[in-house]
């Protein structure tokens, strides 16, 4: 890192390094790597862990007094004049990629402060890329200036996407949604990992991302790379606040809101008119027997996060 980087930054990269580091030497023999099964379609592994608890000492090492919130280990509050310090941690987002042996998953760190993502660290180990943001500083990969892409009009853009794969996920909604938005693109993709496609999003990679069912630290650290590289970021009706409502959409400003047009319907803040059409839609199509199914223009790995069929959709926003 430059050494005009912030301090906190440093650490940060310093830990994500340290984490990828134990994750590419468990590649080299994935086969014999512990796998744990936390529900259904949804891993953990002992490299996880191990990762984690490289990523927290390092942090805390530097700063004993941060509070800490990591997808295996949970909360961890902080103390004194520090409290108000948490870094987000994912260790290793892509877990199932990374079982199968598909080199698409990252280690995603994100400093908060006062409830204000400031620090940000994406680290894709399989290709030693590093990106990273300060608040007010930009966003950078490998130390170079990125941006969001400049495209204006959806035809012409490439969008990625992750499938509900937990059981009870909103599937059929998700699939609603999936077919507004494909057909009005130039293609989709499904790599399996979301801070990487939210770091994808923020260097003009592809022109836009969205998502349900993602937690805190999947996005916390993507979410400032994307805001750094002028790009936007929020829930599916464009509403800034979004981090731990499950639903996450991102794009340069102009995709952004042409997408926002496509899937505010489906989110769990639309409004009645919306959920009842969508409702309509829905039961006209299963009357027809043309309810929706997985299209296959859609490209890309379905390894991260288990089938991309599901029975029912029970926990649909409604």
């Amino acid at each position: 890192m430059s050494s005009s980087s912030h301090p906190m930054l440093n650490v940060a990269v310093k830990a994500a390094r340290a984490a990828g580091a134990l994750i590419n030497r468990a590649a080299l023999d994935v086969e014999t790597v512990r796998v744990s099964v936390k529900q259904t379609n949804d891993f953990v592994t002992e490299v996880d862990h191990a990762a984690e608890a490289a990523i927290i000492e390092t942090l805390k090492t530097a700063y004993p007094d941060h509070g800490i919130w990591a997808e295996e280990s949970g909360r961890t509050p902080g103390k004194g004049r520090d409290k108000n310090h948490v870094w987000i941690i994912d260790p290793l987002d892509g877990t199932t990629n990374f079982i199968h042996g598909f080199p698409v998953y990252c280690v995603s760190i994100a400093l908060m402060v006062d409830g204000r993502i400031e620090q940000a660290v994406v680290y894709d180990p399989t290709r030693n890329d590093l990106f990273c943001a300060t608040r007010g500083r930009g966003a950078y990969l490998n130390e170079r200036r990125i941006r969001v892409a400049k495209r204006t009009t959806l035809r012409d853009c490439l969008i990625s996407t992750g499938f509900p794969f937990r059981p009870g996920d909103a599937f059929q909604t998700y699939m609603q949604m999936l077919g507004e938005v494909m057909p009005k693109v130039a293609g989709v993709r499904r790599p399996g990992s979301a801070a990487l496609d939210l770091a994808y999003v923020a260097a003009g990679f592809s022109d836009g991302f969205f998502e349900m069912g993602l937690s805190p630290w999947d996005v916390a650290a993507g979410s400032l790379l994307v805001t750094e590289a002028g790009g936007l970021i929020g829930n599916f009706t464009g509403e800034p606040d979004f981090l731990e409502q499950k639903e996450c959409l991102a794009a340069n400003p102009k995709i952004y809101g042409q997408l926002v047009g496509l899937t505010g319907k489906y989110s769990k803040f639309a409004s009645a008119g919306d959920k009842a059409a969508v409702r309509q839609a829905r039961a006209a199509a299963r009357k027809t027997g043309l309810a929706s199914k997985p299209s296959p223009a859609v490209e890309g790995a379905s390894a991260d996060e288990g089938p991309d069929v599901a029975p029912k959709d029970e926990s649909a926003p409604f």
